[in-house]
């Protein structure tokens, strides 16, 4: 079986348009389709994993800097042990920021049921005869 395509076929198996496939190539996540004849471009069957890997990666809520740092791991590591630890340190991260943004708009939400009662009860006061 020929593992090459062209980037057509790439997309639609990857389901990604070819616009997205030069960004990430631009980005360094994807490796650049091989050049041949007349300038088309032909990608592999690792492309089309990786972009696959790209994916699910985003889904877990990694930005495409964070899935750089961890992208080449997927595809060096045959154990899966080290993409796996980087990625968990990086999802721990994303809960430590997720609890202090829950914790500072609890306390803005305190601050505003605050000043409503406050203004509740200010007008209150001055509709009484």
């Amino acid at each position: 079986m020929n593992d090459r395509m062209r980037i057509g076929d790439l997309t639609e198996r990857a389901g990604v348009t070819p616009r997205t496939v030069r960004y990430y190539e631009s980005i360094g996540l994807l490796p650049p389709g091989e050049r041949e004849g007349h300038g088309q471009h032909y990608y592999t069957e690792e492309t089309l994993a990786r972009l696959r890997k790209i994916d699910q990666l985003k889904k877990l809520g990694l930005s495409l800097d964070e899935i750089r740092d961890v992208i080449d791991l997927y595809f060096t590591d045959p154990s899966g042990i080290q993409p796996k630890q980087k990625v968990l340190t990086i999802l721990r991260k994303h809960l430590s920021e997720t609890n202090q943004k829950i914790g500072a708009l609890q306390q803005f939400r305190a601050e505003l049921q605050g000043n409503i009662e406050r203004f509740e009860r200010w007008l209150e006061e001055r509709e009484r005869p």
